[in-house]
């Protein structure tokens, strides 16, 4: 799927920041990616985290997420259907960036109004945030 380029970047044709928030740009992907830090989940479990995405939407981000190559897709023949979403190799080399992104929001969360909370995932391997 083709890209809009965006015009507020002041970059050079192929810039390298806006190739990478070209991948991430978009509504809910950020945040779908947050989730799946934690593993991997199904359609509905990553619907239930983020509540507030229509699921035509969620569907939409997520074909965009695995076009792109930042998570992968698995489905099991069975009767339901179960299909798996994780991050792929690509999407995992994302975690710094999206941890980096909580903390900016977490030390900034203030201007928006709403409350800090706890989540396992601010941990890294090792216990450290």
């Amino acid at each position: 799927m083709a890209k809009v380029r965006h015009s507020r970047f002041d970059c050079t044709p192929g810039c390298s920041v806006e190739a990478a928030i070209g991948l991430i740009d978009g509504k809910w992907k950020a945040i779908i990616l947050w989730h799946l830090l934690a593993g991997t989940l199904r359609f509905n479990e990553i619907r239930r985290q983020v509540q507030s995405c229509t699921p035509r939407m969620l569907t939409n981000q997520l074909r965009e997420l695995e076009d792109d190559g930042l998570i992968t897709r698995k489905v099991y023949a069975q009767v339901p259907p179960k299909v798996e979403y994780s991050l792929s190799e690509l999407g995992l080399s994302m975690a710094p960036i999206l941890r980096s992104l909580k903390a900016w929001g977490d030390a900034n969360i203030g201007l928006y109004g709403k409350p800090l909370g706890h989540d396992p995932r601010d941990l890294q391997p090792g216990g450290s945030a």
